[in-house]
């Protein structure tokens, strides 16, 4: 358990980067940790990345993969609060996990 809390904090730290493929990773890697709040928080946040796409396609693909109520859900919210562009991106990324690219 201690491990797997490691590398939630890891992956927390990761999505305040200025880097868009830590973030990317960031997303991938907090995916399976959507029932947690504060990794939820970010997650929405990474959802919304306003300065990389990649980053918020790959996180919808990431929790669209996870599948859980949680993680759908953070899909969901960040849909509701998206611009045109970012629902698009997101609406990709959840389409690439569907058809398991």
């Amino acid at each position: 358990m201690a491990e797997k809390m490691s590398g939630l904090e890891e992956a927390l730290a990761e999505a305040s980067s200025p880097s868009w493929t830590q973030r990317v990773r960031a997303g991938r890697d907090l995916a399976s940790f959507a029932d947690v709040p504060e990794a939820a928080e970010t997650l929405v946040g990474l959802l919304l990345d306003v300065e990389d796409t990649a980053v918020t396609r790959q996180t919808a693909e990431a929790l669209a993969r996870v599948g859980t109520v949680s993680a759908i859900r953070l899909i969901a919210l960040a849909v509701a609060q998206a611009d045109d562009n970012q629902a698009d991106w997101l609406q990709t990324g959840v389409h690439d996990a569907l058809v398991g690219l």
